[in-house]
């Protein structure tokens, strides 16, 4: 799969201070760079990350999200993520990550529920 690619599109929320990462394409050892580096460089008090588009996920990509979270809470901001597909789902679950993010159905829904 070295050829995956990931396509990152930031837009503001609907809420003063939030930003979205809409993430188009897979989560993995080859797009994890562009992933990490759209993270660090929000700066917003609240990131909701769009995974409705992203329709698979390997252990690195999630290394990264894990990372993306650890990184949001040493800054006292906020992170949740919206629109996950069942086979990522069950990964976070299987994982037994799932438990440490604010996880969302609809990324509307994330934006009416984070400062």
């Amino acid at each position: 799969m070295p050829n995956d690619k990931m396509e990152i599109v930031t837009t503001v929320g609907t809420r003063e201070g939030q930003k979205i990462l809409a993430l188009k394409g897979p989560l993995t050892i080859h797009t994890i760079f562009n992933f990490q580096i759209a993270v660090r460089e929000e700066s917003k008090a609240a990131v909701i990350i769009d995974f409705s588009n992203v329709p698979f996920m390997d252990s690195a990509g999630l290394g990264a999200l894990v990372g993306a979270r650890v990184a949001l809470q040493k800054a006292n901001r906020e992170l949740a993520i919206a629109g996950l597909d069942t086979q990522v789902k069950a990964l976070l679950d299987m994982s037994k990550v799932s438990q440490f993010f604010r996880i969302f159905p609809t990324v509307e829904e994330a934006q009416g529920a984070v400062a």
